[in-house]
């Protein structure tokens, strides 16, 4: 099902009210908010729930989350996990697993401060990179550079579809 732009609009606003929330009921621990990269108007489809299964398996593996909440919404599925690492621990550990996994290209790992999420600059990190060519994520995305069709494309050849 297709969502609107002000459907988006309040999720993001939704999630980061959820994020206030945790940080401020759980000061000291380290939220990690997963989202999945899924392009175009349709967030919810069985791909886009097969990598919501695989990041929170790997969340799971990776931290040991002391909490978490899942959330399956027609605006994309939404993962909260407490930590008790250190945020500077998160973000690493966040980036190696967008970094490594083999479906880590379409996670969207954020680890929440109480400034906001940290970038992967924060750690020395590069820019994520474009799923069809070599130029930074960011610069694609804003640009509208590739058809949604072919990034989904992309998707289903990452997941062997």
């Amino acid at each position: 099902m297709a969502i609107t732009l002000e459907q988006l609009l309040e999720s993001r606003d939704a999630r980061a009210a959820r994020q206030a929330e945790l940080l401020k009921a759980h000061p000291g621990q380290s939220l990690l908010c997963l989202t999945v990269i899924m392009p175009g108007p349709e967030k919810r489809s069985p791909r886009s729930l097969r990598i919501a299964a695989a990041a929170v398996a790997a969340v799971r593996e990776v931290f040991s989350p002391d909490f978490e909440q899942l959330r399956d919404l027609e605006t994309g599925y939404e993962g909260y996990f407490l930590l008790s690492q250190s945020m500077e621990d998160a973000k690493r550990g966040a980036v190696q697993l967008e970094d490594t996994h083999p479906l880590g290209r379409l996670f969207d790992l954020d680890v929440i401060g109480p400034d906001g999420p940290l970038s992967r600059s924060f750690i020395g990190a590069p820019e994520r990179r474009c799923l069809l060519c070599d130029r930074p994520a960011r610069e694609c995305m804003r640009s509208r550079a590739h058809t949604t069709a072919d990034l989904l494309a992309a998707i289903d050849a990452l997941l062997g579809a």
